[in-house]
């Protein structure tokens, strides 16, 4: 039987290249790569060869025959992909590393960041040259949005951290955690010790909604919502109050369905996962009944996925809010269209300013936006304009996932409108000057904005270290003018704290005994003191 690619796809194209036949698509190279929910396998050509499920690093890749438990849909979608578009014949393009001759050895190379845009840079300079690698982060643990922002019931997704691990062992890799750039470290001290340094640092804020009572308390960004239930360190246990029988989100990607999910989804589910220990008691503890997705624009330009839609737990009812334009979108949707994927979902007018009834629903409610939060201090009431005008609807818990943007780094340029590091081709670029930064590169979310899943980074960073390599060949690279032991005494004296290896290890190991003896991948520590005491045995 063939194969199909499912839900947890990262888009990466680990599969791409090792397939033999080339019936995975679509690759690097063609227009839509990127743009496409997840990759698509034709069945018609594929031989079985199962290549690419074992290069899969999110186990995303199944025999046909054995797809149970609601995938039986990714069957179709894989077929439909390729009844809809012609043959083609475009050539695999290369997604690693580029090197040129004339590139040095014994390059020291600092990664800022172990999220997977950072992970990935490693990866290609570690496997494309003898580089030395030091990753730097702030936080006592790796894995940055992977650890902390993959929704806990994904799991398999998650599964992309095991390839991860062998750029954390690797010999010529250096881990130095808990150690913020700007405080206990400088760009410019990293150069000092290194000849290039990358910032993965992602997009850790939320955009505001700029609306009036943004900051009451109860009202929070989708970055805050995720990292609380993940275990992020940085947010506090009762930083999220889940109260209240309806929740608004503004915004209907595949983050606003995450949330949305995990606030609905019975608690015994979530019991099995990585969700931290405080939201899973917050969650048993609530009764959150419904929770409105809020988008400003019609079905037909929603945020989500396909896959994100069609795996829906059960016991959450999927419904959308009827009002004129939706009907008429709906009912004149194009065949495979996301408006096509809800034209036969039960359709509600539903009255916000009382409680919802029994059961538990994701409402789909298009062409609104909060105008307004009210309450004393804590929020009390949102505003809500749409189509039959304003309604003042009572909540306790608003979430904006609106996207998030950069933050600065101290010595760097920084485009805030775009909430970015401006590069070129992920070499840093001074807008001042138009001349590059030399020996800084960045690489991911902080390269190109809050776009595009796991897999696309690893395309990015084949181009930021392509890029980084192309210097070093050209001797554009500062030569650092301390060791690699230099720095590591530098970062010991400044962060007593400090945790290297070993530590992340002990970490690691005291997470994963704490869920098998629970049942669970993994019992997340989420304060730093925890962290600290699990890496110091």
């Amino acid at each position: 039987m063939p194969f199909a690619i499912t839900q947890s796809c990262c888009s990466d194209a680990s599969c791409v290249e090792v397939c033999p036949v080339d019936c995975i698509h679509p690759t690097p190279g063609e227009p839509d790569f990127g743009h496409t929910d997840i990759l698509y396998v034709d069945a018609r050509a594929c031989i079985d060869c199962g290549a690419c499920a074992d290069a899969c690093p999110a186990s995303a890749i199944k025999p046909i025959e054995i797809l149970r438990g609601g995938e039986e849909v990714f069957a179709e979608l894989n077929a439909a992909y390729y009844a809809e578009r012609p043959d083609r014949a475009v050539a695999k393009e290369q997604t690693h590393a580029r090197v040129r001759p004339g590139v040095p050895t014994g390059l020291r190379v600092a990664v800022v960041g172990t999220g997977p845009a950072a992970t990935y840079t490693a990866r290609e300079l570690l496997a494309a040259t003898d580089a030395d690698v030091s990753f730097v982060d702030r936080l006592p643990v790796p894995g940055g949005l992977l650890r902390a922002g993959v929704a806990p019931d994904h799991g398999e997704t998650k599964r992309v951290g095991d390839t991860f691990s062998w750029t954390y062992e690797h010999p010529r890799t250096s881990l130095f955690m808990n150690v913020e750039v700007g405080r206990h470290v400088s760009h410019a001290e990293l150069l000092e010790h290194h000849d290039a340094v990358v910032y993965g640092i992602g997009a850790p804020e939320d955009r505001r909604l700029g609306i009036e009572g943004e900051d009451l308390d109860g009202v929070h960004g989708s970055t805050e919502t995720v990292s609380w239930y993940n275990g992020d360190p940085e947010v506090p246990g009762d930083a999220i109050r889940v109260d209240g029988a309806r929740v608004f989100v503004v915004g209907n990607g595949n983050v606003a369905l995450d949330i949305a999910r995990i606030l609905l989804s019975d608690p015994e589910r979530l019991a099995g996962t990585e969700i931290a220990d405080h939201a899973l008691e917050a969650i048993r503890r609530c009764d959150v009944r419904e929770v409105v997705l809020l988008g400003r624009r019609g079905p037909e330009e929603s945020a989500f996925t396909r896959p994100e839609l069609l795996t829906l737990p059960d016991g959450i009812e999927l419904v959308v809010e009827d009002d004129a334009a939706t009907v008429a979108t709906l009912d004149a949707a194009a065949p495979g269209s996301k408006a096509a994927l809800l034209a036969d979902r039960r359709r509600v007018r539903s009255d916000w300013s009382s409680e919802p009834g029994p059961g538990r629903r994701l409402v789909l409610a298009f062409g609104r936006r909060v105008v307004a939060a009210h309450g004393d201090a804590t929020l009390a009431s949102v505003t809500v304009s749409g189509p039959d005008g304003e309604v003042e609807a009572p909540t306790r818990l608003l979430v904006s996932s609106i996207g998030r943007r950069g933050r600065p780094v101290p010595g760097l340029p920084f485009d805030a409108e775009r909430g970015i590091i401006p590069n070129a081709d992920g070499r840093v670029v001074d807008p001042a000057t138009g001349e590059a930064v030399p020996g800084a590169y960045v690489v991911g979310w902080a390269k190109r904005g809050s776009t595009g899943g796991i897999g696309a980074n690893r395309i990015c960073a084949g181009e930021t270290v392509t890029t980084l390599l192309a210097d070093a060949a050209e001797h554009r690279l500062p030569r650092p003018a301390r060791s690699g032991r230099a720095f590591a005494r530098l970062l010991r004296k400044r962060q007593p704290d400090l945790v290297q290896a070993p530590g992340v290890r002990a970490i690691e190991r005291h997470e994963v005994d704490a869920g098998r003896a629970s049942g669970r991948p993994r019992v997340k520590l989420v304060t730093v003191e925890e962290l600290l005491a699990a890496g110091r045995r």
